[in-house]
């Protein structure tokens, strides 16, 4: 994660200029549409705080975090709440979040880590809460253009989170990049449900 916060602090203000203007509201209308009205919700690495600003606007209670400092302090700015400077494996609160919401995050920590993260987001997450994630579409997973990605298919995906049974994958659909001249880049996102396994 060492590069990708690095590249994240020193490109906060490009990175936010790039994303905080996107239109979102299909995914994050989906995301709220299975919450319970007056949800808390975690913005796992809210990089702009885009999503975290709409939810507080729809009435939602809402935490976010995230491991670059710089996006840290502009992301409070936008949103007007004090987004905690914190990297994904230092989340441990425990049934708190109706809602995860972590999208174009964690697809940042290395696949062998990742069991890890998840299991963390099962723990903080409610029974029966839901966990929006999403990861560029393909097979690929190493450095690219200065940040550390693992992407996903929907088979691959499948196969992962079995090492976390307590999460279901509810729903997936393909979309392709939001963010202009990026439209041939595809994205699987995903819905997760924690279920009671024992």
């Amino acid at each position: 994660m060492g590069n990708t916060v690095d590249y994240y602090n020193e490109n906060a203000k490009k990175f936010i200029d790039g994303t905080v203007s996107v239109d979102f509201k299909q995914v994050q209308d989906v995301f709220l549409a299975l919450l319970p009205e007056n949800a808390k919700i975690l913005d796992f690495g809210c990089g702009s705080g885009r999503d975290t600003k709409y939810f507080i606007e729809h009435g939602y209670k809402v935490d976010a975090i995230d491991g670059s400092i710089e996006l840290c302090k502009l992301a409070s700015e936008y949103t007007g709440i004090d987004v905690k400077h914190m990297l994904f494996q230092e989340l441990t609160d425990v049934e708190k979040y109706d809602g995860i919401w972590a999208c174009a995050s964690i697809l940042h920590v290395k696949k062998t880590e990742l069991p890890e993260i998840f299991q963390k987001m099962c723990n903080a997450t409610k029974n029966n809460g839901i966990i929006y994630v999403s990861f560029k579409y393909g097979d690929f997973e190493g450095e690219r253009n200065g940040r550390y990605f693992v992407d996903f298919t929907q088979e691959t995906f499948g196969e992962f989170i079995r090492e976390v049974p307590e999460l279901q994958i509810e729903e997936y659909w393909i979309t392709g990049d939001v963010r202009p001249g990026r439209g041939e880049e595809k994205w699987l996102n995903l819905i997760l449900r924690k279920s009671d396994i024992h």
